[in-house]
């Protein structure tokens, strides 16, 4: 007699990723030793003006994800996170955490979550301690002021924020 097969358990790691850093790649690195699958949800974000494109963005993702263990893939997604975390089926949403400013926001969030999706849980991860200064938008701005961010991204996406020639 066969055993009966579980779905796999999938979670969902949703930001700007405007950069992705090596803190979130530490914590989809993470993720992906706790569940099946991780989707990296990469908001279209309209609400924010991002260095990046969508797809630019997404792309960066996914290189990022390649070199990790695990089923890791990055989506794009707009609107509210409930709703895609029900449309791929996810059973929780992991959430980044670097001191307690994240925190206090992040668990205000979880409880709204819970009240839309009580099915799924949300998980809190803390990136290594060295990683957890770095920031996308500390990232952006010390690129774009001539910095070397070698040691807060990886190396793909560390050649998406050479300084780009000034268009005339």
């Amino acid at each position: 007699m066969s055993k009966p097969t579980s779905a796999p358990r999938v979670a969902v790691y949703s930001g700007t990723f405007d950069p992705p850093t090596l803190g979130h790649e530490d914590v989809m690195r993470r993720a992906a030793g706790l569940f099946d699958e991780v989707i990296v949800a990469v908001a279209i974000a309209h609400h924010k003006k991002t260095r990046f494109s969508l797809q630019e963005r997404l792309d960066m993702v996914q290189a990022v994800a390649e070199g990790l263990p695990g089923r890791v893939r990055a989506l794009p997604f707009d609107g509210l996170i409930m709703d895609f975390c029900r449309a791929h089926h996810a059973c929780a949403v992991v959430r980044g955490i670097r001191n307690i400013t994240d925190f206090d926001y992040e668990a205000q969030m979880a409880a709204m979550n819970r009240k839309l999706h009580p099915a799924v849980e949300t998980v809190f991860l803390l990136p290594q301690a060295d990683l957890q200064c770095i920031s996308s938008t500390l990232v952006r701005e010390i690129a774009t002021l001539g910095g070397d961010v070698s040691q807060m991204v990886s190396p793909a996406v560390a050649a998406q924020l050479k300084p780009r020639p000034v268009q005339a």
